[in-house]
């Protein structure tokens, strides 16, 4: 059994210095891949990226505000000039702004939609052409449960994953015939720093109803992520693996 199975591979995560991201990147290192680590925090970053180091692997960090217009093009362009091309892409990087949608400004709308949506649009599209003539990739887009259920006060965080769902269904279409998988994964409540800052009945409330009775560790869902990454993945595209405890089900 092979225990390196994307070895030779260059995987690129964004969203990497922290929680679910660190996760990804650090199971993506064990099973042999280079990584590509996209964040903000350039302190946490490059502690994960000298943790994926120690496991033998290449790994090239860039610290990146993803919400900037035409930044997701700029980091994945120097991304893959340093490691030779991109093979996988995990967008992971998001952020929410939880608000009544009566009370909920434009301005707040929009920075969600950018960071969670429109980033991993640009992010698909920059690395799409590269996959294309390899003919392989693979693409994995963080959604939530919220996007495929809904949440009160979360309008803006639920439609950005939800349109993460779309986007990953159409384009899975478009590049099928090319070995190129497009699949998305939904989180339910895990156990990170976004979770944490939740107000604390909201927490209790949403875990009240996960059947299994206890919070995701980062690394289930980065479990997941690896799954859809490898050799056992690759007949699986257009698909959404909900992680999340049987809270959606």
């Amino acid at each position: 059994m092979n225990d390196r199975p994307l070895a030779g591979k260059t995987t690129l995560v964004t969203g990497a210095s922290r929680g679910i991201g660190r996760a990804i990147a650090l199971q993506a290192a064990g099973a042999g891949s280079d990584l590509a680590l996209v964040a903000r925090d350039r302190a946490k970053l490059s502690e994960v990226a000298a943790e994926a180091r120690a496991l033998g692997v290449r790994v090239h960090e860039a610290t990146a505000d993803l919400e900037s217009p035409g930044a997701a093009e700029i980091v994945v362009d120097a991304c893959a000039s340093a490691l030779g091309g991109i093979h996988h892409l995990v967008a992971n990087a998001g952020m929410t702004h939880d608000q009544l949608l009566m009370r909920l400004k434009p301005s707040d709308w929009d920075r969600v939609i950018a960071t969670n949506l429109t980033a991993s649009f640009g992010l698909c599209r920059a690395v799409i052409t590269g996959m294309v003539r390899a003919r392989y990739g693979r693409i994995v887009l963080m959604s939530s449960v919220s996007g495929l259920m809904g949440n009160p006060g979360q309008s803006a965080y639920a439609a950005s994953k939800a349109g993460l769902v779309g986007l990953a269904r159409s384009l899975a279409r478009e590049v099928a015939s090319r070995s190129i998988t497009v699949n998305v994964v939904a989180p339910g409540l895990v156990d990170t720093d976004m979770v944490r800052a939740m107000p604390e009945k909201a927490r209790a409330d949403l875990l009240s109803h996960i059947p299994m009775g206890r919070l995701g560790a980062p690394e289930e869902i980065a479990a997941a992520v690896t799954y859809l990454l490898g050799p056992g993945g690759a007949y699986v595209t257009g698909a959404i693996l909900n992680v999340s405890g049987g809270l959606y089900m």
